[in-house]
């Protein structure tokens, strides 16, 4: 197993695992990974998962990356609120909610974090297209709009009153325009959550709608 074909065939997938690698080349030699992670051609992400350093500053790869490092999970809270407009901040942390246990990793490509939601609520998320060279059809996904904020109140309760939403400096113009009240209300439907229909009510109101 040479490094460019190595490269060749993995490069697509964005990141990938050690079983990966085993189902592309079945006899491949460990020690070519521990060299090429000290060479500098690829990096860790956690155990078990790496990335070519050429990803190390690509956005597309590190929000691919935040799906596969815990699945499932689709991007979600702050991270997405900033991706859609809706809150002037620059996110550093790449947040994302999962259905597995809560974890943070940290690598070159970024900081990953997942806070863990009951599998009855995970909904509510899209594919999105990556649209670098490499990415031969893939996708990520991340939480509509709606369902971002809906996971934000549900899985950050410090936020309860409306001084506290309007300390979120949530974009008036999206939330009056561009905010779906539809989609919302069917989500809140399918919550059954009489507390987080509050919350909403009140956060509604903070931003006059």
């Amino acid at each position: 197993m040479d490094y460019l074909s190595f490269r060749e065939k993995l490069l697509p997938l964005g990141c990938f695992s050690i079983k990966q690698i085993h189902m592309f080349f079945p006899h491949y030699d460990v020690n070519n990974i521990t060299r090429w992670v000290k060479n500098g051609y690829i990096i860790k992400l956690k155990r078990g998962w790496y990335a070519f350093a050429e990803c190390v500053q690509d956005r597309d790869t590190s929000l691919l990356i935040a799906n596969q490092l815990a699945a499932p999970s689709y991007i979600s809270l702050h991270y997405a609120l900033a991706y859609y407009g809706m809150i002037p901040e620059t996110v550093v942390q790449l947040t994302s909610v999962t259905t597995q246990k809560t974890a943070r990793y940290e690598n070159p490509t970024g900081i990953y974090t997942y806070q863990t939601i009951n599998p009855r609520l995970f909904f509510g998320y899209q594919p999105v297209s990556i649209t670098n060279l490499h990415s031969n059809g893939r996708t990520y996904t991340i939480a509509t709009p709606e369902k971002a904020l809906l996971d934000l109140l549900y899985l950050h309760p410090e936020y309860q009153t409306e001084e506290d939403f309007v300390q979120l400096r949530l974009d008036e113009d999206y939330m009056l325009y561009e905010l779906n009240q539809i989609r919302l209300n069917e989500y809140l439907e399918r919550w059954n959550s009489p507390q987080l229909n509050k919350r909403v009510k009140l956060l509604l109101k903070a931003y006059n709608i």
